[in-house]
């Protein structure tokens, strides 16, 4: 028996139960049985089994979470495996995500990234073409869709997924390490500089200065009408619709403009890797597993299904003919990740970054607030010395 653990929501039911009968088909007398876990909570229960080294042999977990659990101790290294998985082409953010410590841990299994989904009719009215092919260019296009009780852009003043992207654009980092510890890069002038640029787009709505984007949620406000752009997953596109179905055939997408002219800007990758406990009673069988998943043909399937970015860049012709994944997978080239400390978990707890953004939004001083910022993500994340061997 191999037991696999995957989360709520990753996929559907029909999806799994048929990867299922292929991996059995595939392996005489062999059964699969999958626990569908919910994300609520499961940072105790996978923290359980890595350090019981009683459990199942293969766990999906968060790419932010990675780190957390290697440093626990009983995550199998599968830097060895990484050609055979075709390991060259996975998605950058997602992969980075699932080394630590320049050893590969977390297997790429989905991605999904922020474009900018935008009102085309908008867009016409304005006279305006195409997509904006830098930063400069998507303020002026932005500053024109404004005026007449429209916004040009509906951004949350925290959110933090946005601005790292602007903060890699600019060769900064949330965080960094040295000497094993990692301490807070707010403090930067890459920091200012993405920040900056943060200020200028969020200048261009009525976004809010002191909450994210979930309060209130921006689907719904540009759902409301009045919003000509908005920064998020294109999956959100479909909860737009629903919300007011006469923007159907009015919705357009494109990626995260960069710095430099016809370069996608660098944005947050979202998604799950796959582990292998070191306890596994079935080590070969669960790397089969995994290799099974991870392969061409169920992640052209799961990006289908689901709107997923498949895991790696020489599949996207899986999503071709969709312009929102179209713009996601592009926007996926120059995809990063958070910090790999173990305690990031405790960063989204209680995110500094977000009291950064609204401390410069509502006027303090951005080289002191960055100093408190990264003052409070040091003693978040330091401490953590790198592990030996």
């Amino acid at each position: 028996m191999l037991d696999v653990w995957l989360m709520q929501y990753s996929a559907p039911d029909d999806f799994v139960d048929a990867v299922v009968r292929d991996f059995e088909s595939r392996h005489e007398g062999v059964s699969v049985r999958v626990t569908v876990q919910e994300w609520g909570g499961i940072g105790e229960k996978v923290t359980e089994v890595l350090t019981s080294g009683e459990g199942p042999d293969v766990i999906e977990v968060g790419n932010t979470q990675v780190a957390q659990y290697v440093d626990l101790g009983g995550v199998k290294d599968l830097t060895a495996q990484v050609v055979a998985l075709d390991g060259d082409d996975w998605i950058p953010g997602l992969a980075e995500a699932g080394k630590v410590y320049g050893h590969q841990y977390g297997i790429p299994y989905y991605a999904a990234n922020r474009v900018v989904i935008h009102r085309t009719d908008f867009f016409e009215e304005a006279g305006i073409t195409g997509p904006p092919a830098d930063r400069q260019e998507w303020l002026a296009v932005t500053e024109a869709l404004n005026g007449d009780g429209r916004q040009g852009i509906y951004l949350a003043g925290q959110n933090w997924y946005v601005l790292a992207g602007f903060l890699w654009d600019e060769g900064g980092d949330l965080a960094v390490e040295s000497a094993g510890r990692w301490h807070g890069a707010l403090d930067t002038d890459e920091a200012r500089a993405a920040m900056e640029f943060y200020s200028e787009l969020q200048a261009l709505g009525n976004g809010p200065k002191n909450s994210d984007e979930a309060t209130p949620n921006q689907d719904e406000v540009f759902a409301a009408g009045d919003v000509a752009q908005i920064i998020a997953p294109p999956g959100a596109a479909q909860a737009i619709i629903e919300s007011n179905p006469t923007l159907e055939g009015r919705l357009g997408f494109f990626p995260v403009p960069g710095k430099e002219t016809g370069t996608p800007g660098a944005v947050f990758t979202g998604g799950s890797n796959l582990i292998i406990p070191s306890a596994t009673g079935e080590p070969v069988l669960a790397y089969e597993f995994v290799k099974l998943l991870t392969g061409d043909e169920w992640q052209t399937e799961l990006a289908r299904t689901m709107s997923y970015v498949p895991n790696r860049t020489t599949l996207t012709e899986a999503v071709e003919g969709d312009p929102g994944w179209t713009a996601m997978v592009e926007g996926a080239r120059n995809g990063h990740s958070a910090p790999r400390s173990p305690r990031w978990g405790d960063v989204e707890a209680d995110n500094p970054v977000k009291d950064f953004q609204t401390a410069v939004l509502t006027g303090a001083d951005p080289v002191q607030a960055g100093k408190e910022a990264s003052d409070a993500l040091t003693a978040l994340l330091g401490g953590y010395p790198r592990p030996s061997g």
